[in-house]
């Protein structure tokens, strides 16, 4: 890359219309994000329909705005990315056509991004960290442990086997009358409980597939504990009692597949005990600050670094995607405008050709 590589990024996965535009030296030109929270609050979880209609309402003018926030025009572009999946159909077609129009009228090269991946490949463009790593993606709909080894590269270590840890906070919200989306709400109520050791008491709940020889995590089974506690009339002592003794069992859940997945990770990897490779947390729910504290500690006692983008990057955003076309660029890989959408696309089936 001889010259500036500028990389125009759209995603429309789920129900967040975000255009980001970045540079190969990590710069940030532009950062556009329009939430649907409004839209979608009536009916207390993403609406696809809804979704999709608001994409191809609001786009183009966040395409706009973005071009003018990094000064650029549409000719000093090197590439155009978009998400192609995993998501809402619906809405992934919106970005991802947009995005294939673009580079076709520009004749530049167009490049389908995997949301997970997107999420994955963050923390190389705030920390600059090198591979491989360990990874815990946590979002609303995935909880994955994944080494990752390269641009298109992952072994996953363990995931969900139903809930993902997000949809179990929402889910578990919505059952409280918290508010949508309930992540933040649960951690404001868990944040103003005088006593956790008490609400534990009140409120106790399972530990899913603990003490198992297993990197899988589950949470239905937690939230239909949670379901189990709530009562009509609930004071809101007893909602902050019942989001901290929430919060604290998924840290601890956390915490243990995330020990044994270091511990794996290192006999994989052959990785010295006396260096220290990076643990990264990103998605969403990685914005929790109780969950990054939490593994931020327990990741020092293990020897690893910790890493994790910043807050405002961890959710569903423009630049992950630009960031994400920017290294599959490196490496010479990128995609023809047939290109098809995906609603289903694991990490472990990204293997391309360079």
């Amino acid at each position: 890359m001889s010259r500036t590589t500028i990389v125009l990024g759209i995603e429309s996965s789920c129900d967040e219309t975000a255009v980001g535009i970045v540079t190969h030296h990590g710069d940030i030109l532009a950062n556009r994000l329009l939430t649907q929270v409004d839209e979608h609050k009536l009916y207390g979880g993403v609406v696809p329909e809804i979704a999709a209609r608001a994409h191809l309402d609001h786009l183009d003018k966040l395409i706009d705005g973005a071009m003018q926030d990094a000064g650029i025009q549409f000719s000093d572009l090197s590439a155009v990315a978009a998400t192609c999946g995993p998501g809402l159909i619906g809405g992934v077609m919106v970005g991802m056509m947009s995005g294939k129009a673009i580079a076709a009228a520009r004749n530049i090269p167009f490049i389908g991004i995997n949301h997970l991946e997107a999420h994955a490949l963050t923390p190389r463009l705030t920390d600059r960290i090198e591979f491989p790593f360990l990874l815990l993606l946590i979002s609303g709909m995935n909880t994955q442990l994944l080494a990752v080894e390269g641009v298109g590269a992952y072994r996953c270590l363990g995931k969900t086997i139903d809930d993902a840890i997000g949809e179990c906070f929402d889910k578990s919200g919505r059952i409280m009358n918290l508010g949508y989306p309930a992540g933040p709400f649960i951690q404001k109520y868990a944040l103003a409980c005088p006593d956790l050791a008490a609400a534990r008491t009140r409120y106790p709940l399972p530990h899913p597939l603990k003490g198992k020889k297993t990197l899988d995590f589950s949470f239905s089974g937690l939230k239909t504990a949670v379901r189990n506690h709530v009562t009509d009339g609930m004071s809101e002592t007893d909602k902050q009692d019942l989001c901290a003794s929430l919060q604290q069992t998924m840290v601890e859940i956390l915490e243990e597949r995330c020990t044994q997945a270091m511990m794996l990770f290192r006999s994989i990897y052959s990785i010295p005990s006396g260096t220290s490779p990076a643990f990264v947390i990103s998605g969403g729910v990685a914005a929790n600050k109780p969950i990054r504290d939490a593994l931020e500690t327990l990741t020092t006692s293990h020897g690893f670094g910790f890493f994790a983008p910043p807050v405002h990057l961890c959710g569903d955003n423009g630049v992950m995607i630009a960031w994400a076309g920017i290294e599959h660029l490196r490496l010479n890989r990128q995609d023809g405008l047939d290109m098809p959408a995906r609603p289903r696309w694991p990490l472990e089936d990204l293997g391309r050709e360079g």
